[in-house]
């Protein structure tokens, strides 16, 4: 049994592992595309959902300007229901 394995091996060249820095670089490139894959998932225009964000962050901006001038000098505000 022991001649079976030792002939399904490979040689030594093809078990040699890269170094600690490439396989760390190899290691951090593929969780960053993880994360862009993760980050996209369900998503049919991702450029639209950040122009949403960046709207709505503006929107907030704004609000919390408006508030900080005072009760008195608030813009009015209306809603459709």
């Amino acid at each position: 049994m022991g001649i079976f394995i030792s002939c399904c091996k490979g040689t030594s060249e093809e078990l040699i592992t890269p170094d600690k820095e490439t396989r760390r670089r190899q290691l951090a490139e593929a969780a960053e595309r993880r994360l862009q894959e993760n980050q996209n998932r369900g998503i049919k225009d991702p450029d639209r959902v950040r122009r949403m964000e960046k709207k709505a962050e503006q929107l907030e901006k704004y609000e919390r300007e408006s508030a900080m001038k005072g009760p008195g000098e608030a813009p009015l505000r209306w809603q459709m229901n």
